[in-house]
């Protein structure tokens, strides 16, 4: 009986490992599984408008000109485009539609401008309430 006793009164010690096998063979079913079913992904095409398609400009068009040293000019219809600052262009630009929020604003820039001037004057045209905002573009065709 002594025998048994002293055995029963001897504790294993626990292990403090984490096993790492079980997770490991889930990450290689998972890879193998990405792995296969990758290429069965059809990729999404993305139907963009052409330019050449587009409609005529509108009689009234109020343009913001972005420099190419980031100073903006304002040029309604066929005036003479006049300076302004970032500040003023809200106000500006809600004055020149003299009520009518239809009236649309194309927003064009020089090919060296950085992006983030023409981001800055569509956010302040934008947070100031005018619904029409776009860009302007080169149509390749007519090189205008």
């Amino acid at each position: 009986m002594a025998a048994i006793s002293s055995r029963g009164s001897r504790r294993r010690r626990t292990i403090n490992e984490i096993n790492m096998v079980p997770f490991i063979d889930v990450m290689l079913v998972l890879l193998i599984i990405f792995m296969v079913s990758a290429p069965m992904i059809t990729t999404g095409l993305v139907d963009l408008p052409s330019v050449g398609k587009s409609r005529a400009q509108p009689e009234h068009v109020i343009h913001v000109i972005v420099g190419a040293d980031e100073k903006l000019k304002l040029k309604l219809d066929k005036e003479e485009a006049r300076p302004l600052s970032l500040k003023q262009l809200a106000d500006q630009v809600k004055q020149a539609q003299a009520g009518e929020a239809s009236t649309p604003v194309v927003i064009s820039g020089d090919k060296n401008v950085k992006y983030e001037a023409i981001v800055k004057v569509m956010d302040v045209l934008q947070s100031a309430g005018i619904a029409r905002v776009g860009l302007a573009v080169k149509n390749a065709g007519t090189g205008n």
